[in-house]
């Protein structure tokens, strides 16, 4: 296990010593005869821990689980990897020799949570409960299931199927202090009712184009009315049940790619280059895993509406977790994109009738939207085997299921938290100052001459894409019953309403 002149010690032994198909935990251990402690954060905020050797726990399977559940967390991940080829006679035998110890307790638990299978292992008769994840460090579900046998309290956030784990990081320390609600009000309250109502309405569409948007997708007319009414209902409805979601697949893609069930073959997001070559960007979960995967999330939603985690926490490991998991052919990313409005309305975090165009923010930010899904993506390709034939067919080899089942979500949590935050603080401003700023310009126009609304918006529209000037040409064909000096005051108008340092939304 020597690198470098360093031991790896942990998930990081644990995976060289038992060969594991799994993906890499954010912290990572080793020990060093030289040297102090030293710790390195990487901008992908992965951490590398270096302890003195005085840290070497032994080389037994139970002297590194511990370790790695004491220094390096809980990721279900690798320990679901693990407790498939380890020796559960050694594991018993650990946990027999400290059966009341946090570490073998929560161990013992793990295993039998992971495996479907029980150790033999009598129940235990006395001790204190503990948390299974201590919620100082991780989001967790309150007040959690009692669980006798081992004496633990399960906070997770799902189930065996599916099984998010979200860290209290820095970033995310304020998410219990969040109120979308008192935000919204604060942000609004130095606006009319009628400005509020007509950029609401505004955003609905705004929203629709940008979801299309970073599918590089047309906004036509009977796409972006479609889409609209299933914002407005994301507002009213559960979409996270089974049905919901094929309705919604059904109307968001063409009709002729409109689906029953959950896909049945295997898709993958990649681009062809030429002589039909693939770029594979992700792969999705085979299709014999998506029922399983899918009844899982549907699973977690209910666990994370009863269990009082934070409203974003919770849109996050679901909306996330859908476009990870890909049940269908077409359409997934505008869904996953839909779930981030409906359950914040359903947990009753935005008000009703309200539109946060989460999309634009994402759009106006893409690099780190992109990001949030690619920390995902990109370690889990070099963990599958797969071969695409001479037309792209992509098959996957070997079990793969749970590089699924068991993501750490901290950094898209992260980011949908940004994008929220982005969403108050500069999408709705920059919209209600826009109408506000329209509506004091059209009224200047009015009382220069009263003229028909649709021509003050005409003119108005031009002035914006032409920085605030009607050209000669646009005025004869246009204009021209205008005279000079009230063309010369209209513009004026135009500046003074959208301020004088010509910044034009």
């Amino acid at each position: 296990m020597n690198i470098n002149g360093y031991k790896l010690v942990g998930y990081s032994n644990l995976i060289q010593q038992y060969n594991l198909k799994a993906l890499p935990n954010w912290h990572s251990s080793a020990v060093s005869q030289i040297g102090a402690p030293q710790t390195t954060i990487h901008e992908d905020g992965q951490v590398e821990s270096i302890y003195p050797m005085s840290y070497w726990p032994g080389d037994n399977l139970g002297d590194q689980l511990e370790f790695a559940l004491k220094y390096d967390g809980i990721n279900l991940g690798i320990l679901s990897s693990l407790f498939e080829v380890a020796s559960t006679v050694e594991l018993k035998n650990w946990i027999n020799s400290k059966p009341t110890g946090k570490y073998s307790r929560k161990s013992w638990f793990l295993f039998e949570f992971l495996t479907g299978s029980e150790l033999f292992l009598p129940d235990l008769a006395k001790g204190n409960y503990i948390e299974l994840l201590d919620s100082d460090q991780y989001f967790t579900t309150t007040p959690g299931l009692p669980s006798r046998r081992q004496r633990i309290i399960n906070n997770l956030l799902g189930v065996k199927n599916f099984c998010p784990i979200i860290r209290r990081t820095k970033e995310l320390a304020i998410m219990d202090d969040i109120n979308l609600h008192k935000q919204y009000d604060e942000v609004t309250s130095s606006y009319s009712p009628e400005i509020l109502s007509r950029t609401m309405k505004y955003l609905y569409t705004k929203e629709t184009k940008s979801t299309l948007a970073i599918e590089n997708l047309t906004a036509a007319i009977s796409r972006t009315e479609k889409f609209v009414r299933l914002l407005e209902e994301a507002g009213h409805e559960d979409f996270c049940v089974k049905d919901r979601l094929i309705n919604l697949q059904n109307n968001i893609v063409e009709q002729r790619f409109v689906e029953t069930d959950y896909r049945t073959i295997q898709n993958y997001v990649g681009e062809t280059f030429k002589n039909y070559r693939e770029k594979v960007h992700y792969i999705c979960p085979k299709p014999d895993d998506i029922q399983e995967l899918m009844s899982g999330l549907l699973s977690a939603n209910k666990i994370m509406i009863n269990g009082a985690v934070p409203a974003i926490v919770h849109t996050a490991a679901i909306s996330f977790g859908f476009v990870f998991l890909h049940p269908f052919v077409d359409g997934n990313g505008r869904i996953h994109r839909l779930l981030i409005h409906n359950i914040l309305h359903q947990r009753g975090e935005i008000p009703k009738g309200v539109m946060f165009p989460v999309s634009a923010a994402m759009l106006n930010d893409i690099n780190r939207y992109d990001h949030s899904l690619e920390i995902f993506s990109k370690p889990l390709i070099s963990l599958i085997e797969y071969d695409i034939d001479s037309i792209g067919n992509l098959t996957v080899t070997g079990e793969t299921a749970r590089l699924y089942k068991y993501i750490d979500m901290t950094h898209q949590t992260e980011a949908l938290l940004h994008f929220i935050k982005r969403t108050i603080d500069s999408e709705l401003v920059e919209e209600l100052d826009f109408l506000k700023k329209y509506d004091k310009t059209s009224e200047a126009i009015q009382n220069i001459l009263d003229m028909p609304n649709r021509l003050i918006d005409l003119f108005i529209n031009i002035c914006l894409d032409n920085r605030g000037h009607i050209s000669a040409n646009k005025r004869k064909k246009l204009f021209s019953f205008l005279t000079d000096e009230e063309m010369l005051a209209m513009e004026k108008a135009f500046h003074d309403g959208f301020d004088s340092q010509n910044n034009y939304s």
